[in-house]
């Protein structure tokens, strides 16, 4: 696999800076988004950098470009209180474990590995308002919404149907935020343009949008798609997405895993090339139904190692759905089977001494029992720059605390 060149360490830290601060007290609409918080400057001046343009007059922004950098967690860890950015003891700290990470993953053993950071930026959380980096409060209604389905095969179950999976588990979708949210692997986004128009695509599940920027109006309310209906227009520099016309099928977290928003939600995105090789992304949630309040996240997207996404091969005839409900069907029986015998005992849970891709966890022995657990493990039939041997951890999802 061709390598993109390690841009250096030093020389992110010496023009990593912000050159915009976030902004509270955001209105209820979705087209109010703060201004755009560059976040890939990391605290200090602007550097100089004039958008390149397209043939046809427009700002430059096409490429495949990945979240592999952006390593802070979605929400603000709380030992940071308001700062945005790291002192330089925790940078460096940071810029240690990317160096680590390089190390480790260009060592791997195989053909495949877990994707990792090349450059460190000292970004302490995605979100940058409200000023807390913290994700808002769910509302009363969004809190009856509940169910294990938020969490699909990453969750405890149980599964009863199909419906029971998030779009994820299904390799339907991961929604507009968790296509973009840096996972383990499969991380790379394709911009490309034509006059009038700029089309995303993701890594994984395969998922492209089109944004229009003739001004044409948004399609019917009556209309509704997992990601939405989106126009764009030119601010500038800057391409601002507003998307609407959402489902409420989907959700805000890693891999889309989470609890789901409503169809009222809005999204509105900024993209702005700010240095040859980094692309600033920033997307305002606004869904009242769901979050307290609006709320904001930035990060910077970089050059996709080797340049080209990947295959992504991933579909609802996998068997990770139908092993997972025959794991459940089989637990029903076995159930059945100790009642019989005069065994009352509880369920057990679908990650019982399993975690992700089937690994033990806990005291899980030798064949653990977990019964769905490795579920997930057969998506993308290895389209991943794959997990092998001396990989850096995996991401953490947030919405999915590690097991004891």
């Amino acid at each position: 696999m061709s390598r993109r060149v390690l841009v250096s360490i030093a020389l992110s830290a010496a023009i990593a800076v912000i050159a915009a601060l976030p902004v509270s007290g955001q209105s209820s609409s979705a087209s109010s988004a703060p201004p755009l918080v560059i976040t890939a400057y990391n605290g200090g001046p602007p550097i100089t950098y004039v958008t390149p343009k397209t043939p046809w007059g427009d700002p430059d922004l096409q490429g495949t470009w990945s979240s592999d950098d952006a390593t802070m967690p979605m929400s603000r860890p709380q030992n940071f209180g308001d700062r945005l950015f790291q002192n330089d003891e925790e940078y460096g700290a940071r810029v240690k474990q990317v160096e680590n990470g390089v190390k480790n993953g260009e060592s791997a053993v195989g053909s495949f590995r877990g994707d990792f950071a090349r450059r460190a930026f000292r970004q302490t959380s995605l979100i940058v308002d409200p000023p807390d980096g913290r994700t808002p409060a769910f509302t009363a209604d969004a809190q009856k919404r509940r169910a294990p389905r938020d969490q699909g095969t990453f969750g405890n179950g149980p599964f009863e149907s199909t419906e029971d999976f998030t779009l994820y588990d299904r390799c339907i979708t991961r929604g507009i935020v968790g296509s973009v949210m840096r996972v383990v692997y499969g991380n790379g986004n394709r911009i490309v343009q034509a006059p009038g128009v700029v089309a995303i695509s993701y890594e994984m599940i395969h998922d492209s949008r089109v944004f229009y920027t003739d001004g044409r109006p948004h399609i019917g309310q009556s209309i509704r798609q997992y990601l939405g209906d989106s126009r764009a227009r030119w601010e500038g520099d800057v391409l601002v997405v507003e998307t609407t016309n959402l489902t409420d099928k989907t959700s805000i977290g890693p891999n889309g895993n989470g609890l789901r928003h409503s169809d009222k939600m809005k999204i509105s995105e900024k993209f702005k090339r700010v240095a040859n090789d980094i692309l600033q992304y920033q997307m305002t949630i606004d869904d009242p139904v769901t979050y307290a309040r609006p709320f904001t996240l930035s990060l910077p997207l970089t050059p996709l190692d080797g340049g080209v996404l990947l295959p992504y091969e991933c579909h609802e005839g996998n068997y990770a759905v139908r092993q997972s409900l025959g794991a459940e069907r089989a637990e029903d029986r076995a159930l059945a089977a100790d009642l019989a015998k005069g065994i009352n005992r509880p369920r057990r849970p679908v990650q019982d001494g399993l975690g992700i891709g089937g690994q033990l966890i806990g005291e899980g022995g030798p064949g653990g029992r977990g019964r769905g657990a490795g579920a997930g493990a057969g998506r993308g039939a290895g389209a991943a720059r794959g997990a092998g041997p001396g990989s850096p951890p995996p991401v953490v999802d947030p919405e999915r605390p590690p097991q004891p």
